[in-house]
């Protein structure tokens, strides 16, 4: 597996091998040992999720679950493309407000790790991309948040101009980071 850090401590990028012949290829995308030697990270996923996202430029987020179902994610794409994202929003970090971000697509099978602490965001690159993510903690509507996905103190360089982009209603009536409480 390869291990791919980011100037912000959390995230990391995990490639796991894929072992290829004339009829496609073998990977194990997920053993518990190896994530925690990659992470420093020992978590116990309880959900996994599945989206597809019929068009190119589909933003799914910035989004969290708060305390006490804080979620970490381990996010990868099944088919298709994306911009992947992770907001730190862990307040006394150096890096609050700050974000990673990573392409993940089917063809490099990279997946990127969010852990608690973080709003997590995708915009897809190529029509039908399908995403299976694992999380730590089970979705609670009680604690669902987010960060709107333009939010200028943050400054994501979005693959696609605003007015090309597939949003959600919730997404684009999401708080800016500055309106938040302190949360992690």
């Amino acid at each position: 597996m390869q291990v791919t850090r980011f100037d912000i401590q959390g995230p990391v990028l995990l490639t796991p091998a894929r072992f290829g012949d004339h009829r496609g290829f073998f990977s194990e995308t997920y053993s518990r040992r190896r994530f925690a030697e990659a992470t420093g990270e020992d978590v116990e996923f309880v959900q996994d999720n599945h989206s597809l996202s019929r068009d190119a430029g589909t933003l799914r987020g910035l989004h969290f679950q708060r305390h006490p179902t804080a979620q970490g994610k381990l996010v990868r794409v099944v088919r298709g493309a994306l911009l992947d994202v992770a907001v730190d929003l862990r307040h006394g970090s150096a890096t609050f407000g700050r974000h990673v971000r990573a392409e993940l697509t089917a063809d490099n099978g990279a997946q990127l790790w969010v852990p608690v602490g973080f709003a997590h965001g995708f915009c897809t690159l190529v029509p039908d991309t399908e995403v299976v993510y694992k999380v730590t903690s089970y979705y609670s509507p009680a604690d669902d948040g987010g960060v709107i996905w333009n939010d200028a103190d943050i400054g994501i360089e979005w693959p696609f101009p605003a007015d090309k982009l597939v949003l959600s209603d919730k997404d684009t009536r999401l708080p800016r980071l500055a309106d938040l409480p302190p949360l992690f």
